[in-house]
């Protein structure tokens, strides 16, 4: 029996797509430069399904690459060279909710909002919030430990996954940190976290025992209007430097908040230089004495006015349309190179106006919505495909960017990952020592490197190096 014969006995003939033009959904994730069109999909419908796949892979050398809701912007999803993607959209269950115990047990292709939504009647919710969550996955929260606007506080996904369940690509289940059952922590390392961030190199994510939290007493969230984006960013690190750790502290600039207002109507204010958003949460005594000192704080750095969401409906709507903003550039340009460098918070006024010099540099228009609060940028480099000159100087516009972030003392990635897009800068962040002492962690899970391959390390070759070969060759 062929290989294909025994994957299609495995999840049926539906769950195999192999047709060229259904494997045009599976060429690429959000980073749209880099595309390949993978060898086939396979979506199976549970965790059984996912282990006996593997282990057909695993006797036929064939490289997997898992794949959620493709939300990743990294490039960290495409698969070559035979590979075929092992797609978990199906996997969506929230096994059980723990009120008591505040944890939650839920399959890798859950949607991060379904989990807020099933805990939300017990008074708890999930804290990581990525700007995609109604969309994005567990499984790829988990790869890439992805972050969101709330994490500032809260942590990012690291800090709210207890345990997992992970198919190694030999095939074998195994399950790494708190027990799945009792909650309690294991004796040893922490697999766990090693796993978190990995980008699907080690194995197969297909549960996750995740940590609630109680829905906080009270939440205070202001809008804060400046005329430029330097007193915005003095803002953020005069109200953590008095002792302020908000829920979150989105920073967005004139540009992005035009669009914003255009598509969603909000209510931003189209002439403002920047404007944040600040949410603090807590006891209601503690939240307001932090809100009048907010507010201080950033009439002093020459705030021109203060906005409170008055009802529940007021800040829903704003979250909402900060979390669309990605979705709003369409308005203003075909396409858009996003990218996730971190700075240290005090260097945030140099790393905004070096971007403004590179927007005139490459004569391409950049706009800014990120989390500030942790130093996560995320520059929108606005381009046009069709050009290919402007598509070079805007990958170009990309990697100064992230260069500089370095050059501050940050890193060229905060929750999106390396996938192909960073591999050229994975040399400038790291020594030889370091990068080793990742592929020899990856080899004790990976030994073939048979799981995710090409991703991550500057030895591995750019997806563009597979295409130009493909192409060659038709």
């Amino acid at each position: 029996m062929s290989f294909q014969d025994q994957i299609i006995e495995i999840v049926g003939a539906e769950a195999f797509i192999e047709e060229p033009e259904r494997l045009i959904v599976y060429e690429c994730d959000a980073l749209t430069l880099e595309k390949f069109i993978p060898h086939a999909v396979v979506l199976p419908a549970n965790r059984e399904e996912v282990i006996a796949v593997v282990r057909c892979c695993h006797t036929h050398g064939v490289p997997i690459v898992p794949r959620g809701a493709g939300t990743s912007l990294s490039g960290s999803v495409l698969a070559m060279e035979g590979a075929i993607v092992l797609c978990l959209s199906r996997l969506q269950s929230i096994v059980h909710i723990d009120p008591d115990n505040q944890r939650a047990l839920v399959e890798a292709g859950c949607v991060n909002a379904w989990i807020t939504r099933a805990a939300q009647p017990h008074g708890l919710y999930y804290a990581p919030d990525p700007s995609s969550q109604y969309a994005c996955t567990i499984g790829g929260n988990i790869a890439t430990n992805s972050g969101g606007p709330h994490t500032l506080k809260h942590g990012v996904t690291t800090n709210h996954v207890l345990g997992l369940e992970c198919i190694l690509p030999s095939g074998e289940a195994i399950w790494l940190g708190a027990d799945m059952d009792s909650g309690d922590d294991t004796p040893g390392l922490d697999l766990r976290g090693v796993l978190i961030g990995s980008e699907g190199m080690f194995g197969v994510v297909t549960r996750a025992l995740v940590r609630l939290l109680p829905e906080p007493e009270t939440r205070e969230t202001l809008l804060v209007v400046f005329d430029s984006v330097d007193q915005a960013s003095c803002s953020v690190g005069d109200i953590i430097r008095e002792g302020i750790v908000p829920g979150a502290i989105e920073m967005m600039d004139a540009l992005i908040t035009q669009a914003v207002e255009e598509a969603y109507h909000f209510g931003f204010p189209l002439d403002a230089g920047a404007i944040l958003i600040v949410e603090l949460d807590g006891h209601q005594e503690q939240v307001l004495s932090e809100s009048e000192q907010t507010q201080s704080i950033c009439r002093a750095n020459g705030a021109r006015e203060v906005r409170r969401a008055e009802t529940t409906q007021q800040r829903a709507e704003l979250w909402k349309s900060r979390k669309r903003a990605f979705g709003a550039i369409g308005r203003i340009s075909p396409n858009y190179l996003t990218q996730d460098g971190v700075v240290p918070r005090s260097r945030l006024p140099d790393i905004m106006n070096y971007i403004s010099e590179i927007s005139k540099a490459c004569h391409l228009r950049i706009c800014n919505v990120f989390h500030a609060g942790d130093g996560n940028i995320h520059p929108l480099i606005l381009f046009d495909e069709r050009d290919p000159d402007q598509v070079q100087r805007a990958v170009q516009a990309g990697e100064d960017i992230l260069m500089r972030c370095l050059e501050l003392g940050g890193s060229v990635s905060g929750e999106h990952g390396i996938g192909v897009e960073k591999i050229p800068l994975m040399n400038k962040q790291f020594t030889p020592e370091d990068l080793q002492a990742m592929k020899d962690l990856r080899h004790v899970f990976d030994p073939q490197e048979k799981c995710n391959p090409h991703k991550m390390f500057p030895s591995a070759r750019r997806c563009a190096d597979f295409v130009a070969r493909k192409q060659a060759s038709v």
